[in-house]
């Protein structure tokens, strides 16, 4: 196993942080080096300084994608945190139907990874609205750092397994089967999610529109404070009035540095 010294963990480790955000300490020092270990022996690279110098030299931009791939974890299921989105369904979606008036609902999940979370979103409109669905533009943009992810999740392929938190009536009316031990979303469904490859700290966000609802759960838990602060400020400036943000349970917003309101745990409104 090649090791990693200190020099190279910070340089590492600083330009993942710099560029994506993402603090990892000491501890996950160990952590790294396994994941990135099968790496360095196909490129024929002996250290991590030599790993280092192939990412910052290749100017094509693969390298670091491969990095952050496999640095990010990526665990989500079907319902998770369901307690969002039953107030999604209860409080939001009302709200939003009676003041939305264009009929355009903007709805955006940050840090999407393999596409549970806006699939739930999609059903819960879908289910919502009923007969009136047509009359409505409720895409979902869904964003990742990991284009591994973002490929896996276009598919909109999930094995048993994984869709067994679902409720029965939605893997009847939104699935379908497609071999032994996988099932399909149905197109109506899948063609609800736009995916795009996006990195969170970009000074500037590009969206023409501001959004309703975001969903940014369980991702900035890797952020230190000031980064998590300056994503917050940049969500608050791309929320539409009254418009709800929604993060991990196990993440925190400084109520006194942010201009949102407390709502119940883990959500938040711009007022």
């Amino acid at each position: 196993m090649i090791t990693m010294n200190d020099r190279e963990f910070k340089q590492l480790t600083d330009l993942i942080r710099c560029n994506y955000g993402i603090s990892l300490s000491k501890e996950k020092k160990s952590l790294i080096i396994g994941r990135l270990h099968n790496i360095l022996s196909k490129k024929g690279l002996n250290n991590f300084s030599e790993y280092y110098n192939y990412i910052i030299s290749d100017k094509s931009g693969q390298a670091v994608i491969e990095l952050i791939n496999k640095i990010t974890t990526n665990h989500t299921f079907f319902m998770r945190e369901i307690n969002h989105f039953n107030y999604f369904n209860s409080t939001v979606l009302p709200y939003l139907v009676s003041n939305v008036k264009n009929k355009d609902l903007r709805i955006w999940s940050a840090g999407c990874s393999t596409g549970e979370e806006p699939y739930t979103l999609a059903m819960i409109i879908a289910d919502y609205l009923g007969i009136n669905k047509q009359q409505w533009n409720t895409n979902i943009l869904a964003t990742d750092i990991s284009s591994d992810v973002i490929n896996y999740a276009s598919k909109g392929l999930y094995s048993d397994d994984q869709v067994k938190p679902i409720p029965e009536k939605w893997k009847k009316n939104y699935f379908k089967k497609f071999d032994d031990g996988n099932s399909i979303l149905v197109d109506r469904i899948k063609n609800e999610v736009i995916y795009r490859k996006f990195n969170l700290m970009e000074n500037i966000f590009p969206f023409k529109k501001k959004f309703h609802v975001i969903f940014c759960r369980n991702v900035m838990i890797y952020f230190n404070e000031k980064t998590k602060h300056n994503l917050i400020n940049k969500f608050y400036e791309c929320t539409e009035q009254g418009g709800y943000l929604f993060i991990g349970y196990s993440e925190s917003i400084n109520h006194d540095k942010t201009k949102y309101k407390y709502i119940m745990p883990a959500i938040y409104r711009k007022e």
